[in-house]
């Protein structure tokens, strides 16, 4: 499963603002002390974790970004180069300057469903945003048992947790929302994705792995604006897919959504340290 690099740029904003101040703390501060640091990032998209994480860490950084999607490996490496203050490049190797960093630029396609591990080779740190919601329950035990194996950390992000307030209330909510679960629990090539139970399952399972925990709460609270209706035109086409609504009551529904004052969509990030 892919997304474009124009949704992922319009919600970009406000990925960066939902994180979790306490749990990016808790990263940041493990890694205080580190005078060089290599994060490998599944489901990378443009590189977006890479420019909300850089100013946090060691200078010396390496980021191995790991995508499916080979235009949004080409994406992320523009994007990127015009994020930095200036960039060098050397025997093929892309190094990024920015705000007194170094980072090391490594974009990798990869089936993460069928194999994960080779990328994790040399890894301080896994990070993955909005992705564990795609993939299935199976697929978490087997990435935490092979985290655990490697004693190396993970920091998930945005992980979307199926709690949704939008406002003001309408009549099809509940019956909407019962059907985006529905279709969020379709396969999107890692096996029946966990969807909305992503967050705590993955908790569990890191947890019966023998990792520390730190969580918090990271909502979208958006209000009108071109990402909450585009967001609305998504749920209410993800929604008349499953057939479990009427016509009728999506379209009433995708109407009033697209006009909504304001909405939430809940999701935890999570810190997971091996103990």
């Amino acid at each position: 499963m892919s997304f474009s690099p124009d949704w992922l740029a319009l919600r970009e904003g406000a990925d960066h603002a939902a994180r979790a101040p306490a749990v990016a703390q808790k990263v940041f501060a493990h890694f205080a002390a580190h005078e060089q640091v290599t994060i490998v990032d599944f489901g990378c998209g443009t590189g977006s974790n890479l420019r909300a994480m850089a100013q946090h860490l060691p200078t010396r950084q390496t980021w191995r970004l790991v995508d499916w999607d080979e235009n949004l490996l080409a994406a992320a490496r523009t994007r990127l180069i015009a994020w930095a203050d200036r960039t060098k490049e050397a025997q093929g190797v892309l190094t990024l300057i920015k705000g007194g960093c170094e980072i090391v630029l490594e974009l990798r396609q990869a089936d993460l469903a069928k194999n994960f591990e080779s990328v994790l080779d040399g890894a301080d740190l896994l990070t993955a945003t909005a992705f564990f919601d795609l993939v299935s329950g199976g697929w978490m035990d087997a990435l935490s048992a092979a985290l655990a194996r490697r004693r190396l950390p993970l920091y998930a992000i945005l992980t979307y947790d199926g709690r949704e307030d939008w406002q003001p209330a309408h009549a099809a909510d509940a019956a909407v929302l019962a059907a985006f679960h529905a279709h969020q629990k379709s396969d999107k090539g890692f096996g029946v994705a966990a969807g909305p139970d992503a967050a705590a399952y993955l908790a569990q399972t890191l947890a019966h792995h023998g990792f520390v925990l730190t969580q918090g709460e990271s909502p979208w609270r958006l209000s009108s604006g071109e990402l909450l209706r585009q967001l609305a035109q998504g749920a209410a086409s993800a929604v008349a897919e499953t057939g479990l609504v009427g016509a009728q009551d999506v379209a009433v529904w995708r109407e009033a959504r697209v006009q909504a004052a304001s909405c939430s969509i809940g999701h935890i990030d999570l810190f997971a340290v091996p103990r």
